[in-house]
């Protein structure tokens, strides 16, 4: 018999330290996580508290209360969001017809409304509000003459103006009506109606 009782006295010593073993970690464990979705100590020592007093029913508490997301992966959502925005934000629009425009032109080419203009010192292009050039500190407000000024006001005017191609000659020969070798090339429309 003192071999039996040896037995279990060595059991559930080896019970009780699995059971203690176990508490602390789900102790540990709860106020790691916690500590990983928030930065309030009080909340941290809390939910380690909870768990440790109410053992499995305050770990399955402790779940049901704890918040969704870590810090970590807030913080992630956060860049995405906020990079989501800047790529919203960073593609320039016409004012004109709402059409996307690179930084690098100066005017539409849908509508024709003027987006930028050069520097008169460097040629940079510069706002159509800005009064000075940031790039060589040329003042941008000195008189223009009406033409400029015309140009830089809302729609680009083209430099040349646009002449159509004349229309193709026609031979004499097509022109002819006496000419009977024309007429039964093609076909004559008739108008049965009229």
């Amino acid at each position: 018999m003192p071999i039996d009782n040896n037995l279990l006295l060595t059991l559930a010593v080896y019970g009780g330290v699995i059971v203690a073993v176990f508490w602390v970690a789900m102790v540990l464990w709860a106020y790691r996580d916690m500590r990983a979705r928030s930065r309030d100590g009080l909340a941290q020592i809390f939910a380690a508290a909870v768990v440790a007093v109410l053992n499995i029913p305050g770990l399955f508490i402790y779940i049901l209360m704890r918040p969704r997301e870590t810090l970590s992966e807030a913080y992630e959502r956060s860049l995405e969001e906020e990079a989501l925005l800047q790529e919203i934000e960073e593609k320039p629009t016409c004012p004109g017809c709402g059409h996307r425009v690179k930084d690098e032109w100066q005017a539409c080419p849908f509508c024709h409304t003027r987006l930028k203009k050069p520097c008169r010192h460097c040629q940079s292009l510069l706002e159509l509000s800005w009064n000075l050039c940031p790039y060589c500190a040329t003042d941008q407000s000195r008189y223009e003459p009406s033409e400029n000024a015309s140009r830089r006001a809302g729609h680009v005017q083209p430099t040349h103006s646009y002449q159509p191609e004349p229309p193709p000659s026609i031979d004499d020969k097509w022109l002819a009506s006496g000419n009977q070798q024309n007429q039964q090339d093609y076909p004559q429309y008739v108008d049965d109606e009229y």
